[in-house]
């Protein structure tokens, strides 16, 4: 790959937003970050019209804007971007939306598979998203048989992710039981691979023919209730070295269910079988009690809220501040992507806390940020999420004048509590631009296709 460089107006480097940044940019990482604001020289050479912005001379070029580093999605259900604006038609719950859910995930084989996760994929891109976890357990046939290649489904979003310019970590789910030991039904039947040592081998099928530099292969349980107590230590087993994620607690029946099946909460079954640690992402973890929250952040797990999704499905609002205090670290995710902005769920995060306490200013602006910014890691993805020497060169540019940003003072405020996804005009991931100004149309056709393909399988 060759070298690049961009002027970058405003970035958000080192924790601060700075005036003026150079990086340049070789095979994909960044070699050089300068702030080149107040040098004489470099000034007079890239001010001389402010408006215009003028490319300086030579190969580098200017970037107006706030530029941040990419933006991690560390939760995603690809196909669940079929329901938007569906599941929310009538009332309910969790639990009935989980029905329609099912729904649409009965329809899909490899080819519309690969078509809805691309489209999804390009949204994200459009947004600023440069790395996505997808939480993958559409396994086999609506039947449950397998296909001819056992990991059919799983490298189709390999594939979708390539296409669309985004890194992927697959975190490869088991799913073993509808609940607390009893057998997988309906829809669940193309989600189980029977046991957890067949789950594990076929993982390591995944591994040897996805596992790339723009790809991880990770592991997750899909929550207490879906793999069994004494299966739980072989999904940690198998996945050791990998990131490892669940989802946790996010409804109350869970934790009921799991207290009369175990005596005890998830998080505490988590810890008992050894899955707790630095490589574990708890999904959600809204609904804790206070030895939760010491286990969690005694492990050093990270947690990823969903606050878009969580409110849409009616979870409730996770002790986000607590986990952070207590030693967790946070990331977001769009989860069933009724809503696809990192932007959003930032500010959510601290939002939604107000709702609860009816006080303010429970993050500041550059925690969220960090939200946004930090979850490459918990993906596997540990050199991005930085404008730093030796970082992957990711760069997300959003437009500091329109309806939404202007006069909010182009630094981290501007990105959390005012921007949203249609305001971002640039993004590079791995040197390589991905996503131009006015593209998002273009994928909003592409997103309308593949939806109608779906629905039309279910007519």
């Amino acid at each position: 790959m060759s070298g690049s460089s961009y002027l970058l107006e405003r970035a958000w480097v080192d924790g601060a937003v700075h005036d003026d940044v150079l990086v340049t940019i070789e095979d994909g990482r960044f070699t050089g970050v300068v702030l080149v604001g107040g040098e004489p020289r470099l000034s007079a050479e890239i001010s001389a019209d402010r408006r215009g912005f003028p490319r300086p001379a030579g190969e580098t070029r200017r970037v107006p804007g706030l530029t941040l580093p990419g933006l991690a999605n560390a939760h995603s259900h690809a196909f669940h971007r079929a329901l938007r604006g569906r599941t929310q038609r009538e009332r309910g719950t969790f639990w009935t939306w989980r029905e329609q859910m099912y729904a649409v995930a009965a329809t899909l084989d490899p080819d519309t598979y690969f078509a809805l996760a691309r489209a999804t994929y390009r949204e994200m891109a459009a947004a600023g998203i440069t790395t996505v976890g997808e939480f993958h357990y559409l396994h086999h046939g609506p039947d449950g048989a397998t296909y001819a290649d056992p990991n059919a489904m799983g490298l189709a979003l390999v594939a979708a992710a390539r296409e669309a310019g985004v890194r992927l970590a697959l975190l490869d789910t088991c799913y073993l039981s509808s609940g607390f030991g009893a057998p997988v039904a309906g829809a669940q039947v193309r989600f189980s691979d029977g046991d957890a040592d067949a789950w594990a081998d076929r993982v390591r099928e995944l591994d040897a023919l996805a596992d790339r530099d723009d790809v991880r292969v990770g592991a997750a349980v899909h929550s207490v209730r879906a793999v069994p107590r004494e299966q739980l230590r072989t999904v940690g087993e198998a996945s050791a070295g990998r990131p490892l994620h669940v989802h946790l607690s996010e409804q109350v029946a869970e934790n009921d269910a799991c207290r009369a099946a175990h005596a005890m909460s998830p998080t505490e079954l988590l810890a008992e079988a050894g899955l707790l640690g630095p490589c574990t992402t708890a999904v959600h973890a809204t609904h804790l009690t206070d030895r939760d929250v010491a286990l969690l952040g005694g492990a050093g797990t990270t947690a990823c809220f969903c606050p878009t999704t969580e409110r849409d499905l009616g979870d409730g609002i996770g002790p986000g501040r607590r986990l952070h205090d207590a030693g967790v670290r946070l990331t977001l995710g769009s989860d069933s992507h009724a809503v696809v902005d990192l932007f959003e769920e930032m500010r959510a995060l601290e939002l939604d806390e107000r709702l609860a306490t009816r006080r303010r200013g429970h993050w500041t602006a550059a925690e969220l940020l960090a939200a946004g910014t930090g979850g490459h890691a918990s993906l596997g993805f540990e050199d991005a999420g930085a404008i730093a020497v030796g970082a992957r060169a990711d760069l997300v540019t959003l437009d500091t004048a329109t309806v939404r940003t202007a006069g909010t003072g182009a630094d981290e405020h501007t990105a959390v509590f005012a921007a949203n996804a249609e305001d971002v005009t640039q993004v590079l991931v791995d040197g390589r631009v991905v996503v131009r100004q006015g593209e998002r149309q273009q994928v909003g056709r592409e997103l309308d296709a593949a939806i109608a393909t779906v629905w039309k399988g279910m007519a």
